[in-house]
């Protein structure tokens, strides 16, 4: 995090996702962009605050936590805070492969979209964009973004799963498992079983219950958990799986078994459960006649009576 500022922030990096080629996350109390151009689709919420902005020398206004900005490229704008707070956003810069600069056009004409389910699903892709591990979700989040705003640019709308869908995901659960450790990018899954990103996931969500990266998360634990209790280090372990590194691996552990994966190695030294365990009663039919006999021996005659032995 870099600070120009003492009330401003500004943070950017290139993550390893097709698609975006920046993320920046500001906070701004006083800064005015001049007017400029950029190559690529400026794709922006606001967590706090107002901004006001021209584009295509056409004055627009954003407040609060709702609404997405969708700035096209080639075409000049600039922004500016509107009150002395400020405001806090993050942005996705995007190459035309995800959308393609035809489109640029519909965009200025409205790039104030008003749309829940959009910003949520930005939210959570900027969530994942954290983690570099996390690239393969954020991978298929941005593909649902995508399939969003193609809605809004273009009219298109996303296809239902039909017939194809077990058989779609059983061929992706096959890559997958095959894939466990080095992960495999949804562009590839979607080119080698011919299917559209979006509809694959779909089809898959609705045959196992859980998205594709949810499930791939799983799968790597599974192996970290045999591993640990092979006697490996956490580090090791990270690694042999696929992760970056321990940290992520500490993160993705705790959320699936509860616990670290170094305390989860410790128990692998107990034979038994800590927590003495009463023991069962007895239902072996010889045992219980020897236990009789034994009792008869010493002058204590069996309750049941004669017809019992």
């Amino acid at each position: 995090m870099a600070s120009d500022h003492p009330r401003t922030s500004v943070s950017a990096w290139r993550p390893p996702v097709p698609g975006i080629s920046e993320v920046f996350h500001a906070h701004f109390t006083d800064h005015a962009y001049p007017a400029h151009t950029h190559d690529t689709w400026d794709l922006m919420i606001l967590d706090d605050g107002s901004v006001d902005f021209a584009l295509d020398r056409h004055r627009h206004g954003a407040t609060g936590n709702t609404s997405v900005l969708l700035l096209p490229p080639g075409i000049p704008h600039d922004g500016r805070t509107v009150t002395a707070s400020g405001f806090r956003k993050r942005n996705l810069y995007l190459d035309d492969s995800v959308l393609p600069q035809r489109l640029a056009g519909r965009a200025a004409d409205a790039p104030v979209l008003d749309d829940r389910l959009l910003r949520g699903r930005i939210d959570q892709l900027h969530a994942a964009l954290v983690h570099p591990d996390d690239a393969f979700e954020a991978e298929l989040r941005l593909a649902f973004i995508r399939e969003r705003l193609h809605f809004h640019l273009s009219a298109l709308r996303p296809r239902t799963p039909g017939r194809e869908a077990n058989r779609l995901a059983a061929q992706l659960r096959d890559l997958l498992d095959a894939r466990t450790r080095s992960g495999l990018p949804l562009h590839e899954a979607a080119a080698t079983l011919h299917a559209h990103p979006t509809h694959l996931i779909r089809c898959f969500t609705q045959t196992y219950g859980l998205p594709p990266h949810a499930y791939l998360t799983g799968k790597r634990i599974e192996h970290a958990r045999r591993l640990l209790l092979d006697g490996h280090r956490p580090a090791e372990v990270a690694t042999a799986i696929g992760l970056h590194d321990q940290a992520h691996l500490n993160r993705h552990f705790t959320r699936h078994v509860g616990t670290t994966p170094a305390r989860y190695q410790r128990t692998r030294t107990r034979s038994y459960p800590t927590t003495p365990v009463a023991p069962a009663r007895a239902t072996d039919p010889t045992l219980n006649a020897r236990r009789r006999a034994e009792k008869e021996r010493h002058g204590c005659p069996d309750p049941r009576g004669k017809a019992d032995r």
